[in-house]
């Protein structure tokens, strides 16, 4: 789904180009597109637009780098990409600013957080309403992942609940009572696993 918005971003990601710690940690993302947060231009949903650029193979190791641990300083990407700390930092920042890193956050076990149920929910909506059904889904605590997708449905959604009931009440009392949301089918989720980058 839309992933759920936390930054741990930059006080753990230490080190700044000149020292141990930075003065400043690498910045969240500017609501503009492409680092500049004074551009006027907005797609309908209002969310900024970024223009995809190619990334290197040192850009690329740092992604890997920081997907696999978000929490590593400027110091040791720096060292495992073989660059110095001032470029490490400036090539995080460029990440940022250009939308390539959305931001920090925590992997969760869902169940030992309590959340013992997992289903995937397909949902069939009124055509023209994905805005709409998008930012109500947004607001629901036990989504995990959105997506609009082709075939026989048209919204994917993730959501993780305390047990089955919990999911049942989600799906009866919240997306089915949705004006626009035409019918749902729920799959149960019996074992997942996040894919993680290769070392």
């Amino acid at each position: 789904m839309v992933g759920r918005r936390g930054d741990m971003a930059s006080e753990r990601m230490a080190d700044g180009p000149g020292g141990d710690r930075p003065e400043s940690s690498p910045r969240a993302p500017d609501t503009g597109p492409v680092g500049r947060p004074d551009s006027p231009h907005r797609p309908p949903d209002g969310r900024p637009e970024y223009q995809p650029r190619p990334l290197d193979a040192i850009d690329r190791d740092i992604l890997q780098m920081l997907q696999m641990d978000g929490r590593a300083s400027i110091r040791s990407v720096a060292e495992r990409v073989h660059v110095s700390r001032a470029n490490a930092y400036a090539r995080i920042n460029r990440l940022i600013d250009d939308g390539v890193i959305r931001g920090f956050g925590a992997r969760v076990n869902h169940e030992r957080a309590g959340q013992g149920a997992s289903a995937y929910i397909t949902l069939k909506i009124v055509q023209n309403s994905w805005r709409t059904v998008r930012e109500q889904l947004r607001r629901l605590p036990e989504a995990s992942h959105i997506a609009l997708v082709s075939g026989d449905f048209d919204v994917l959604l993730m959501v993780h609940t305390q047990d089955n009931r919990s999911l049942r009440e989600l799906v009866l009392t919240k997306l089915q009572a949705m004006p626009e949301v035409l019918s749902t089918r729920t799959l149960l989720v019996f074992e997942e696993e996040d894919l993680e980058p290769d070392a």
